[in-house]
This record gives C-alpha cells, sequence and structure tokens, in this order.
C-alpha cells in the first residue's frame, strides 16, 4: 500500500514538475496567433515588407511579454518601408517601459522622420516607454 502512495505521489510530482517548465518555457517565449515570439522576431527579417509589418503588429499584441524582441524592433526602425517602421514604433509602445533602449532613436525618430505619422507615433511609443523623454509642448 504505501509504494502505491509513493508512486502516485512521485507521478504527480512528475506532472507538476512537467507543467511547471512548460509554463516558464511559455513566460520565456510568448505565443501569439499559434507562433512563438521568436518566430515573430525572425519575420522582422523577411524579404517582404508585408511579412515584415504583420510581424511587428503580432508583436505589438503581445504588449510587455514581448520585451525580448526590444532589439530586433530597434533594428527595424530602419526599415526601409514606412509600413514597417509605424508598426514598430506601436510595438514598442506596447512594451512600454521595457523599450527604454530605444528611447535614443524613437527620439531621433520624432525630429528627423520624413513621414509625419511616423514621428507622431514614435512621439506616442515615447509617452508610453518613458513620458519625460517627451518634452511638453
Amino acid at each position: 500500500m504505501l509504494h502505491r502512495t509513493w508512486g502516485a505521489a512521485t507521478a504527480a510530482l512528475a506532472l507538476i514538475t512537467t507543467a511547471a517548465s512548460a509554463q516558464a518555457v511559455a513566460v520565456k517565449d510568448p505565443v501569439t496567433d499559434s507562433r512563438p515570439l521568436s518566430a515573430w522576431v525572425a519575420d522582422l527579417k523577411a524579404d517582404a515588407p508585408q511579412v515584415r509589418n504583420a510581424a511587428a503588429y503580432e508583436i505589438s499584441g503581445l504588449g510587455p511579454a514581448a520585451a525580448p524582441a526590444v532589439p530586433a524592433l530597434i533594428e527595424a526602425l530602419d526599415d526601409p518601408a514606412p509600413t514597417v517602421r509605424f508598426p514598430v514604433t506601436v510595438a514598442l509602445g506596447e512594451i512600454g517601459p521595457a523599450a527604454a533602449a530605444a528611447v535614443p532613436r524613437l527620439k531621433k525618430m520624432m525630429d528627423d522622420e520624413v513621414n509625419d505619422e511616423i514621428a507622431a507615433a514614435a512621439k506616442r511609443a515615447l509617452r508610453r516607454i518613458q513620458p519625460e523623454a517627451v518634452s511638453s509642448e
């Protein structure tokens, strides 16, 4: 009897450990639209601007959980397609304070961006990431 109880307890512990490990992996690489964040980050370098655009919007939907994507998003701020730069600024804003590394680049975009919509999006992102970085007007 004791052997069966011990076996059941061991099986339960193994199940809990497996579930906790799976949850830890999920936290490290959140999923949206059935794909992990790492796949969307890889899509930021795709050949087609539509794929890069979709990736940026999917990343933005993850909010603060997408913080591991910040370096790739900062790099994507230099994308030649405005249709990609815009959702990248949205994604950085949705990530919030964890995207603080993007502040210098967003400030530059706010001042130098040729596209007014993207400059305004950079300013909105700055307000969500580091409000004091945006001077009062």
